[in-house]
């Protein structure tokens, strides 16, 4: 077999080039490349020169087979990324991108190639509201005897888990936000996880679906003539959909009012569960503890000051009570399309 010589993204290799795994993964990522194209009879289709797309788990590279236009994405073998396939399975193109084929082996996905330069981080906030609600009414599909159903973790395990973890990372990272904050979230862990487990409807909610997650089709239009958008890298859990409102949340904060920001983002969180047919408190609850326990992870690491403060800001506006200290909404840093958030 010839190898194909494709560049690896510079901030992809910075990123997994900090640990052991990470740079043994880099290094055999060219093979599972070639192997990949190889298993699918697929052509590289990017200009001399050109980079392939990545996100913050893996590498994305536009392929073509037998004039097909399709993408080969190979993940690092992460929790979310293992599971992302048995999602896409699920909802068979209807609401995310399309999967083509699978080999769980190298973490490695075919999938249908979207406009990948026209994500809805750049929409009027009106139409990403109706695009977003769309989304997740087609995503919030009903577990059935499909036995992908077994590769997800519970959204209401996870907030029992936090009970326990949220407390202890704060103590550990010695109490890096006020205690009342924390109190605030452990709430919702008490009473989400086990309301959710023994009256919230059990959906597939995809978990990251934020604005830079959703991209139109290549050249796919809806009846009505708009655009027809789809979601990719869904996180995927099981539990109440309102869990997915949280990322519309953290992100695009620079598009609220800037004379009352804070009441903009509830409502915006009002909004976009009413466009998607949501209960706007239950959201509020799920994206206050989400947010608590982005900062904690932020607080955790250096260099994230800022995303620290972003998910504080967050998480306290989220609670009703304003926390001393914090930059103005407006000058919080915005996530990239690789951050962690």
């Amino acid at each position: 077999m010839m190898a194909t010589f494709v560049s690896i993204p510079g901030d992809l290799r910075a990123r997994y080039s900090r640990t052991a795994e990470g740079r043994a993964w880099l290094s055999g990522l060219p093979r599972l490349i070639d192997a990949s194209l190889e298993r699918w009879e697929l052509s590289v289709d990017l200009q001399p020169g050109a980079e392939p797309w990545n996100g913050h788990g893996g590498i994305v590279i536009p392929v073509v087979r037998e004039g097909a236009r399709l993408v080969l994405k190979i993940a690092f073998p992460h929790e979310e990324a293992l599971v992302e396939q048995h999602a896409l399975a699920l909802w068979g193109g209807a609401g995310a991108v399309r999967l083509l084929d699978a080999d769980s082996a190298s973490c490695a996905m075919l999938l249908e190639r979207l406009d990948a330069d026209s994500w809805l981080h750049g929409a009027p906030m009106h139409e990403a509201r109706d695009v977003w609600g769309s989304l997740v009414k087609d995503l919030s599909i009903e577990p059935d005897e499909r036995p992908e159903w077994g590769e997800f973790e519970h959204i209401a395990a996870r907030a029992e888990r936090w009970s326990d973890d949220l407390p202890a990372e704060w103590e550990r990272l010695g109490r890096p936000f006020p205690r009342w904050l924390l109190e605030a979230a452990l709430e919702v862990c008490q009473t989400r996880g086990a309301v959710g487990r023994r009256a919230g409807k059990d959906v597939l909610v995809h978990c990251d679906l934020h604005f830079m997650n959703i991209l139109p089709h290549l050249n796919g239009r809806r009846t009505d003539g708009k655009r027809a958008y789809v979601a990719i890298d869904p996180q995927p859990m099981i539990g109440e959909a309102e869990f997915a409102v949280a990322p519309i949340l953290w992100n695009r904060i620079r598009d609220l009012s800037t004379t009352a920001p804070e009441i903009a983002l509830l409502e915006r969180c009002a909004d976009f569960s009413r466009a998607a047919g949501l209960d706007g408190e239950t959201a509020r609850e799920w994206s206050l503890v989400r947010e608590v326990e982005n900062a904690l992870w932020y607080a955790g690491k250096p260099r994230h000051e800022g995303e620290l403060a972003r998910s504080l800001w967050v998480a306290s506006t989220l609670a009703g009570r304003r926390l001393d200290g914090l930059p103005a909404a407006h000058d919080l840093p915005e996530p990239g399309p690789s951050a962690s958030s």
